[in-house]
């Protein structure tokens, strides 16, 4: 699947690898860890018009097998700006991983509203993903 700009959540401008990178740079197997990290361009790879960042050569490998298990929901743009049909940035420094996928916020107090109702949101955000994942940001 090669997904166009807008459906994933990436900083602006290249990086060794290619496209702009997703999670902040933040290797996103180490949120299925507990413990969330910044991840190297030595262990970086382009995915569905993102860079991936890893902090060793086993997320890199992890991340390899399986990309969807590990790839934020939505892009990596905020799931509860998903539920209201926008894309909001998510922020790695807000996650949650539930039912085995890893979800973005935008701050704290959005994760708080979106904690609320976690299916419900969820449900909703599944919904209006569908709808608006490849909508450009500024057409929301």
């Amino acid at each position: 699947m090669n997904l166009s700009g807008d459906e994933q959540n990436v900083s602006r401008g290249a990086t060794l690898a290619g496209p702009g990178l997703a999670a902040h740079g933040y290797d996103v197997v180490s949120f299925f860890r507990g413990e969330p990290s910044v991840g190297s361009d030595k262990f970086a790879i382009a995915q569905n018009g993102a860079t991936y960042r890893f902090i060793d050569q086993a997320s890199l490998d992890a991340f390899k097998a399986h990309p969807i298990k590990y790839e934020p929901a939505y892009g990596g743009y905020c799931a509860y700006g998903a539920v209201l049909g926008k894309k909001f940035d998510g922020d790695p420094r807000y996650w949650k991983v539930v039912g085995g996928r890893l979800y973005l916020n935008l701050n704290a107090d959005i994760q708080s509203k979106w904690s609320e109702d976690i299916a419900g949101n969820v449900t909703k955000a599944d919904s209006n993903w569908t709808k608006i994942k490849a909508v450009p940001v500024d057409k929301l």
